[in-house]
């Protein structure tokens, strides 16, 4: 018998669980945060903005434990929706209005994937229960299940901002608040890989190796586009939007390789590489959720996003310039941190992988590794880029030599997803286990034998010695050099007048990168003599871009078909009630003739 309403409407097991610890680890400081970040706004928006907020928290959680088809894409386009009016708070701003119409249409292509895959499953299901459409995904054709497959991909990709479905991403999180921001590339995002998790692991079984191999592509594209974009960009919160594409490509690295050896029958790798996508999951949402509000605080202090009229913001803002750099540190994946952790298990699950296979599946291992390890170096560029030009030298503008240390209800947000950061990189020992169990109830198996000691003891170890030697270092000069202080001036080849002019730019320091990688960034730029008289030239003008590919050459060649097409068709709406009659009349003959057929 069919059912169009569904009996399980609620669902909580391991999966559902820890969502709901990543969603609070991240939202609770967030919120905190925004009590410092909207404190000289009026009451109005006050309200209005924490009464969204708490809407999008709250439609987060209910898409995590909806228990079927129905109330999951009730939730998801409120989620959606809440999302779309914390990104347009700002609505008197035209880049606002902006990046929210891009977000709210990419976001509904996205949703319209989603429907269609659920009511093909709904076809064949007689229900939307989830227990209903795993018994049904056993018996669904070949065709059918990749047609869902891709249909599910396409909805979840475009939500988590994966290549090149990632338009949206770089404009709505600089425009939406730095807390907003925050949850969003920290949750939001997370909420697709849930889904993909959900349906292609728990779901729709038996899933083909080939789904995992889709979804691995996928991922090394996204972690190499956006670190490389994330290295070009100088709006700082732009720069950490691109690095949420690169992230959840890594996070993609770990699903899509416990699919594809999952479907292979080498269960420990499946379940090694699941731990290392949950384990990246709650980390990236830590240490990017740490960075954004970190640079909501650089925001509120200088009113300033482009880090070159930054500099020395480390002298005003002490503790944003702590808590930016233990973020930074964290996505750089250096030791002792968290993404050290999560990133090493991932090359285990694929070196392992490696020794667990043979030929082209050894060879897709490897450079899947290769991948990984290159987005880590440029990731650490990057941050040195984000750091050094935001934080060091000399305030290259009035706002940053004027800038102050943020108050204590910021200060706070930060703290608390600082802490994290150093705890689940030093407490992997502890808390791998606990995910380990998460990834192992996810793919049904509770035997799968998996070495974690290394993930374990390295970042113990690692801290350890960077601890004991900087206890050294500082002993040394606190003892040992007690010869008296001199201060001398700073020297540079003999010139001793230095200012912010002399410093090192974000743009030179990116330079080299957009030199290696011009076969894609396509790299342009424009020069400017501005003159005094005929002889004398009074300023020299020089500016260079890089070309947005996905945007230049997909989708804004789609949009211009797509005004085409409705500038063609506007014909078809005269403001004859007479002809729109005649279309009712046509539209349901036809579907009178197609409930016949079949």
């Amino acid at each position: 018998m069919i059912t169009f309403l569904p009996k399980e409407f609620f669902l909580f097991d391991s999966l559902t669980i820890f969502f709901f610890a990543v969603i609070g680890l991240i939202c609770i400081p967030s919120a905190i945060f925004s009590i410092g970040y909207l404190r000289e706004e009026a009451l109005k928006k006050k309200l209005i903005s924490w009464v969204l907020l708490a809407a999008f928290i709250l439609s987060m959680c209910f898409v995590i434990i909806s228990g079927n088809l129905f109330s999951f894409l009730i939730f998801w386009e409120l989620m959606s929706l809440t999302s779309y009016f914390l990104v347009v708070l700002d609505y008197k701003h035209e880049k606002s209005i902006r990046a929210g119409t891009i977000y709210l249409v990419m976001t509904h292509i996205g949703t319209a994937c989603l429907m269609a895959a659920f009511f093909i499953l709904y076809n064949y299901a007689g229900s939307f229960d989830y227990s209903a459409v795993k018994e049904a995904a056993f018996a669904l054709p070949p065709s059918i299940r990749n047609i869902i497959f891709l249909l599910l991909f396409i909805g979840f990709a475009t939500k988590a901002g994966v290549v090149p479905m990632h338009i949206w991403l770089p404009y709505a999180h600089p425009q939406a608040p730095s807390y907003v921001s925050s949850i969003m590339s920290g949750v939001m995002i997370k909420i697709a890989v849930y889904g993909m998790i959900r349906f292609f692991v728990m779901l729709l079984l038996p899933a083909p190796a080939w789904w995992g191999a889709v979804i691995l592509v996928f991922g090394i594209i996204s972690c190499l586009v956006g670190v490389i974009y994330a290295l070009m960009d100088h709006d700082l919160k732009k720069l950490l939007a691109y690095h949420s594409v690169e992230n959840i490509g890594i996070i993609l690295l770990g699903v899509g390789a416990a699919i594809f050896f999952a479907a292979r029958g080498v269960i420990p790798v499946a379940a090694l590489a699941m731990c290392a996508a949950l384990y990246h999951l709650v980390n990236h949402a830590l240490f990017k959720g740490l960075l954004f509000l970190c640079s909501g605080s650089v925001y509120k202090a200088t009113g300033l996003r482009d880090i070159e009229k930054m500099g020395g913001l480390i002298k005003t803002m002490p503790a944003t310039a702590l808590f930016f750099l233990i973020g930074a540190m964290g996505i750089s994946a250096l030791p002792p941190l968290n993404g050290f952790v999560s990133e090493w298990l991932t090359f285990q699950a694929f070196f392992s992988g490696a020794v667990e296979s043979q030929g082209a599946v050894r060879i897709f291992m490897i450079v899947s590794a290769a991948a990984l390890a290159l987005t880590g170096g440029l990731a650490a560029a990057c941050f040195v880029k984000a750091f050094g030009i935001t934080f060091l030298a000399l305030p290259r503008s009035a706002r940053a030599r004027e800038a102050k240390e943020t108050g204590f209800m910021m200060k706070t947000g930060m703290a608390l997803l600082a802490v994290p950061v150093v705890i689940f990189g030093v407490g992997a020992g502890f808390i791998a286990p606990v995910i380990l169990r998460v990834s192992r109830a996810v793919l049904g198996v509770q035997n799968a034998e998996v070495s974690l000691y290394l993930a374990s003891v390295l970042p113990v170890l690692i801290a350890v010695v960077v601890l004991g030697t900087a206890l050294a270092v500082f002993l040394w000069f606190r003892f040992c050099l007690r010869t008296g202080q001199v201060r001398y001036n700073t020297w540079d080849c003999g010139y001793y007048a230095l200012d912010s002019r002399t410093e090192y730019t974000a743009t030179a320091f990116s330079k080299p990168f957009r030199i290696a990688f011009s076969f894609f960034l396509l790299p342009y730029h424009k020069s400017e003599k501005i003159r005094d008289s005929f002889y004398h030239v009074s300023k020299f003008m020089y500016e260079t871009h890089t070309t947005l590919v996905f945007r230049k050459f997909f989708y804004e060649p789609l949009v211009r078909f797509v005004y085409s097409f409705a500038w063609k068709v506007r014909k078809l709406q005269p403001g004859s009630i007479h002809l729109y009659i005649l279309y009712i009349f046509i539209t349901l003959a036809g579907l009178i003739a197609l409930a016949a057929i079949f």
